[in-house]
């Protein structure tokens, strides 16, 4: 494996490798001090980022490597330079990239050039860390993965949605994903189909229902994301939360999952919108973990991709 671009890409033991990696790094950092010494993680962000940029420098450092920050707006990236001719020059300064690009299809590009591995740390069709990190914590808080069923709630037509919609069926859990009917908040259908390839292949089942109450019943996780990701115009605002409140996560929807289920966000998180705060400050709320776990998980998957472990 040189890249990591999306979770349908690998197998279910690769999958459950990064997880166990990140389990041994959390549990035994000093173990892995000098892990990446003299080693340097080029980061180029064209979104903006708080927990992406902080655990993936954070754990470079912690590991004894480097991390750049590249910011794009003050960049030739896409303008002046092509991101083939990008891909090639930095693969002979640094040993490994993370790109937070808006265009997956930009992302590959980059890692179809590069001679070095590419991580997708967040594009409009994937967010592989965000997932591998979440399925970390679901396991620390459930004693495992299998045979469990994640109930994901609103706009499901987004990177996090797809990357549940591919991780989960690999892992062994069950996702049902509750969303509207318009077609602007339902995964695309190729999505689905592949997901539905995974679940089979897999023994899971993935569903997308458009009942509230049907989609988290006996769930033991719910889990949403922004109504308003950071491409949305905010005078689509008023329409968008008319139509999603519905799937709100509050303590009545909160009811029809199991009595010890868990609640996540990837955040960041509105309280009053996809979430009433009763929720995501309540004692069922584990997103501070989950936001805890990305640094644990990008440790594992630099190790990984360097081949280090």
């Amino acid at each position: 494996m040189k890249d990591l671009l999306s979770l349908e890409d690998l197998s279910k033991e690769e999958l459950l490798g990064f997880i166990e990696l990140a389990e041994d790094v959390k549990a035994n950092p000093e173990k892995y001090r000098e892990a990446v010494k003299d080693k340097t993680l080029l980061m180029i962000f064209e979104k903006p980022s708080l927990r992406t940029r902080v655990s993936f420098e954070t754990g470079m450092t912690q590991m004894g490597g480097h991390g750049i920050y590249y910011n794009t707006a003050t960049s030739p990236l896409g303008k002046k330079e092509t991101i083939e001719d990008t891909a090639r020059v930095v693969s002979r300064y640094v040993d490994i990239v993370m790109a937070r690009l808006f265009s997956f299809e930009q992302t590959k590009k980059l890692a179809e050039n590069a001679t070095i591995p590419v991580i997708d740390a967040l594009s409009d069709y994937s967010h592989p860390c965000q997932i591998l990190g979440d399925l970390l914590t679901i396991k620390e808080h459930k004693g495992k993965l299998e045979g469990l069923t994640l109930a994901y709630m609103g706009d499901s037509k987004n990177n996090v949605t797809y990357s549940l919609m591919y991780g989960c069926p690999i892992a062994g859990l069950n996702i049902r994903v509750g969303c509207p009917e318009k077609e602007e908040y339902n995964p695309d259908r190729r999505v689905i189909e592949t997901a539905k390839k995974l679940a089979e292949k897999y023994e899971t089942k993935v569903e997308v229902l458009h009942n509230a109450v049907e989609a988290v019943k006996d769930a033991d996780i719910v889990y949403t994301d922004s109504w308003m990701s950071y491409h949305i115009p905010q005078e689509e605002k008023e329409r968008r939360v008319k139509d999603l409140m519905p799937y709100q996560v509050n303590a009545e929807l909160m009811k029809h999952a199991k009595p010890d289920a868990v609640f996540m966000n990837c955040l960041p998180a509105m309280r009053g919108m996809e979430q009433t705060k009763e929720v995501i400050d309540g004692p069922q709320s584990i997103v501070f973990d989950q936001a805890e776990n990305r640094l644990h998980i990008q440790k594992a998957i630099i190790l990984r991709l360097l081949g280090l472990y």
